[in-house]
């Protein structure tokens, strides 16, 4: 399979989360009580897991298939994909269950060769993290309220956003002996927070501190071990990329402060509060700050920095200010649902943007490869002239 066909069938596995990203955002603005295009109740009441599972799920998925380069690794993104497909449509909703519970399955399945390929800590930790997605889907199949397993779903954004950023961290460290000393601490945290996650789940009035507070833990390491932290300082898609993570970590830490503070949470304003800053603030974030990098990695298309970037990032900012910390915390709801909408048009705002950036950019490309070709064609005629 030649790169051209490889991109655009990696693409095809892509759009059924871009989909899944659409009719979340759809659920949202219905359980906001603002018209939304799409009057359907399966999306309000399954907007969450449809964007985490639905569409982070198959990113992460698609992303993890790359890079093990086997056939078979593409069936988790594909089930993770269809199985968000067919919840949103008018099919029983047991079909699409069942292939989030077997695509988080595969994508486990990914992570042990890529372990055996590579004996890298952090892999172990992706598969922690996985191991935590097919936990959720699997009681969402068995119709648990998604309130109740929020803290497994929390682990497997966090950890594998967590085991990627150290990864690149890596760069920055010289000595075999650091290097070593981050991916102990990183395996440590990281099965604190498993465990706490799942003592969440098993026995919240103990375990959701406790995740609170491994959580807490992570952002203060990863905040001091990230590279982000020197490429503030930088100019361009570097600086952008560090604003993206530190500005990440601060919503991560949010959530783990709410989580100890209040406890198990399962409606209200606290709930709200811990769930969009984990997976609006952080996730999010996370995935506007390395969309750049991972896009063309997985689909060969370049997807350059541009500065108009910075807007959907403060305005996905400026709408968690508005919902979390004026509207959930004064409980406000006026305040509450004009931060959740602008929210919403912040990731659209994105998503427009990083589709515009690709083809401005793969037409540029395009354009520079003909001019080369017409070059390198006309040459030996000039030559033949000159002489």
């Amino acid at each position: 399979m030649n790169d051209q066909r490889r991109a655009l069938w990696r693409l095809a596995l892509i759009i059924p989360g871009g989909i899944a990203l659409l009719g979340g955002l759809n659920g949202a603005l219905m359980l906001l009580d603002v018209s939304a295009p799409v009057d359907e109740t399966r999306l309000r009441d399954g907007h969450g897991i449809i964007l985490v599972i639905g569409f982070i799920g198959t990113l992460i998925a698609v992303e993890r298939a790359v890079a093990l380069r086997r056939a078979w690794g593409y069936l988790s993104p594909i089930c993770l994909g269809v199985g968000a497909l067919l919840f949103m449509s008018p099919a029983a909703t047991l079909l699409g269950r069942s292939l989030f519970v077997i695509g988080s399955l595969m994508l486990v399945a990914v992570y042990v060769p890529l372990w055996k390929r590579s004996k890298d800590p952090t892999v172990l930790v992706q598969i922690l993290g996985a191991v935590s997605l097919s936990s959720a889907a699997i009681l969402w199949l068995r119709d648990v309220p998604p309130s109740v397993f929020v803290p497994w779903l929390v682990a497997f954004v966090v950890l594998t956003i967590a085991a990627e950023r150290i990864e690149l961290a890596r760069v920055g460290i010289f000595d075999v002996g650091l290097r070593e000393q981050a991916d102990a601490r990183l395996l440590t945290v990281a099965l604190a927070i498993f465990a706490a996650a799942t003592a969440s789940v098993l026995w919240p009035e103990y375990g959701t501190p406790a995740l609170g507070l491994a959580l807490l833990v992570l952002v203060a390491w990863l905040s001091q071990a990230d590279v982000a932290r020197k490429l503030v300082k930088a100019t361009g898609a570097q600086r952008f990329m560090a604003i993206c993570l530190l500005s990440g970590y601060v919503w991560l830490a949010i959530a783990a402060v709410t989580w100890i503070a209040l406890g198990p949470v399962s409606t209200g304003p606290g709930y709200d509060a811990v769930v969009h800053s984990v997976f609006l603030g952080f996730a999010i974030t996370m995935i506007m700050a390395h969309a750049p990098v991972i896009l063309p990695a997985v689909l060969r298309r370049p997807l350059p920095y541009r500065p108009y970037m910075y807007g959907p990032l403060i305005l996905l900012h400026i709408g968690l200010v508005f919902r979390i910390l004026i509207g959930d915390a004064f409980d406000t709801t006026a305040v509450h649902v004009v931060g959740g909408v602008i929210n919403v048009a912040a990731l659209l705002a994105f998503v427009v943007g990083a589709v515009w950036s690709v083809v401005t950019a793969s037409r540029a490309q395009t354009a520079a490869k003909a001019a080369t070709v017409a070059t390198e064609q006309t040459s030996p005629e000039l030559t033949e002239t000159e002489s």
